[in-house]
């Protein structure tokens, strides 16, 4: 059976997600839509900028958290998974979760109806995920938008494994899925 995009995004609520890739941070901003905690370790010298996501979400929607380190990270992210005051909570991992992490933030989703998204180096998937996405740009010369990227699910719990090339509207404020024969 081929799974659709229809039936693996939205992410599946109450349930924490993965994606990694050089486009992991533009699908995070894409999945994400509504309000949102983005939580990353202070000691990261890049961080994500709210005007910089404008296009995906408003800037007052989104909330930045900066602890300390990873133990820390996990903590927020677990309370405010479990807390279910957002619907979308992002965390960026920074090494591998280990069984334990990644169930209790499952745990956390389950109680709190919220959707979670890692955001992890390729490799460092938690067998606790899921679904573990690879996302990529790809490179649109027909156009100047920079939002055409490549989504495969290289994990999934609940069903099959697919890609497809997506492309974000701005105006619409949704992800569209673009046909192969539409990149030639």
């Amino acid at each position: 059976m081929r799974v659709t995009f229809q039936n693996v995004f939205p992410l599946r609520p109450a349930r924490v997600h993965e994606v990694c890739g050089a486009g992991a941070m533009g699908f995070a901003a894409m999945a994400a839509q509504r309000r949102c905690l983005w939580i990353r370790e202070s000691w990261l010298t890049d961080t994500a900028a709210p005007q910089g996501l404008m296009s995906f979400l408003n800037p007052a929607d989104l909330l930045l958290a900066h602890p300390k380190n990873q133990a820390d990270a996990l903590a927020v992210a677990e309370e405010a998974l479990k807390d279910g005051a957002l619907p979308f909570i992002v965390l960026e991992i920074t090494r591998p979760l280990n069984l334990r992490e990644g169930r209790r933030l499952q745990l956390a989703a389950k109680a709190g109806g919220t959707t979670g998204l890692c955001l992890i180096p390729e490799g460092m998937g938690s067998n606790a995920a899921e679904t573990r996405w690879k996302a990529a740009p790809l490179f649109d010369t027909q156009s100047e938008d920079s939002t055409l990227q490549r989504w495969k699910i290289i994990k999934n719990k609940s069903g099959t494994l697919g890609a497809w090339s997506v492309k974000w509207d701005a105006q619409t404020r949704r992800i569209n899925v673009v046909s192969e024969v539409a990149q030639r």
